[in-house]
């Protein structure tokens, strides 16, 4: 992902989906130990819903 797009998307999980600052820290320090998408990473733990998943990766698919 392009660094514009990135800083779009961490926007866009703040501000649409009130995924807090420390959720993402949280999120982007598992993903550096077991690399993956964070739309997943932060699903498996618990800091998004099924249904916030789907909109993330809607968003994705518009972005």
């Amino acid at each position: 992902m392009a660094p514009t797009n990135y800083s779009r998307f961490i926007r866009f999980l703040q501000e649409e989906l009130s995924i807090s600052g420390a959720s993402l820290s949280i999120a982007l320090r598992h993903s550096k130990q077991d690399p993956g998408p964070l739309p997943m990473i932060l699903w498996q733990y618990g800091l998004v819903t099924l249904e916030q998943l789907d909109r993330i990766y809607d968003w994705l698919e518009q972005a």
